[in-house]
């Protein structure tokens, strides 16, 4: 055969196919322009209507009889400045004060949590013990186990006792928080779905390799924004602290008030603790929501 009459091979080449990228329909559209109208009306109306209650309110307390007293007691710019820094330095001891018992108490919490969790026999005095714990200490304000504490152990006169007020103010805060505590730990552990436990054992997981690995990581996630609430109040509970003498925070506003007659270092005092609280609120309300949109996603799922 000769090379003119040879057959010739054709490659066909076929063409990728286009990509069509998608494309809002106009149904689609018109809902996302109603819902954007609908945000912005009633952002509209929330702002003029928290607008109208803070003027009325303002109006209100302004035109009362007796605001020109009240504005020259509890706020004078003068008496402000005078304390403010006295104040400030107190309420570096309140956060001292808070960072410190919140260590001790999540450690105990546990410990209790974990104690009322054993089911041998054996352990049947800790579980009475810790059940005695959190049902005395959760039923005592704290105010009263503040003074309890503060002035009972210095007057045992024990060898090795401590004297130093902000030592005893953190134990009673450690003792009345403590009790709270164990009970959000212990809820956490208990939400656990007893198949958990079962798959852990069944992998031959003693109780305590159970705990450790499968059941606390899920109950402190889901604890978590219960337990900032709590430490929310005891950042303000800290001021308690101020019945046994330390100069925090709130014994300064006192000394202030005491010699100036004027009430306006109670609110320098009130104003660091709002500083410090809201931005708490803030992150447990985002933390709270977070997890409950984690629930509805993951089907309920830690």
């Amino acid at each position: 055969m000769t090379e003119e009459a040879r057959p010739t091979r054709v490659e066909t080449v076929t063409a990728a196919p286009e990509t069509r990228s998608w494309v809002k329909s106009e149904r689609q559209i018109r809902r996302e322009a109603e819902l954007r109208r609908r945000t912005r009306r009633s952002v509209s109306v929330a702002t003029a209507s928290t607008l109208l209650v803070a003027v009325t309110v303002v109006v209100a307390v302004t035109a009362s009889p007796g605001w020109p007293r009240v504005r020259e007691t509890f706020f004078s710019p003068t008496a402000f400045t005078e304390a403010l820094p006295d104040v400030l330095r107190g309420f570096l001891l309140n956060i001292k004060i808070f960072l410190v018992a919140e260590v001790f108490i999540l450690v105990l919490g546990l410990i209790v949590a974990l104690v009322r969790g054993l089911r041998s026999p054996v352990f049947f005095p800790l579980r009475a013990l810790a059940v005695l714990y959190t049902d005395i200490f959760r039923g005592i304000p704290t105010i009263l186990l503040v003074y309890l504490v503060g002035f009972g152990i210095p007057a045992l006169q024990l060898q090795g006792a401590p004297a130093d007020p902000v030592t005893l103010g953190v134990i009673a805060l450690v003792l009345s928080y403590g009790a709270y505590v164990a009970e959000v730990f212990r809820s956490g552990i208990d939400s656990i779905h007893p198949s958990q436990r079962a798959a852990a054992r069944s992998l031959a997981l003693s109780h305590g390799q159970t705990m450790r690995y499968v059941v606390l990581p899920q109950a402190v996630r889901r604890v978590v924004p219960p337990l900032l609430n709590d430490f929310v109040s005891l950042q303000k509970d800290s001021a308690l602290v101020a019945m046994l003498g330390p100069l925090e925070a709130l014994r300064q506003a006192q000394i202030h008030a005491a010699s100036t007659f004027n009430y306006t270092p109670y609110l320098a005092a009130a104003l660091l603790f709002i500083a410090l609280t809201v931005p708490m609120a803030r992150l447990t309300d985002h933390l709270a929501a977070r997890t409950a949109r984690r629930h509805l996603g993951g089907g309920g799922r830690a």
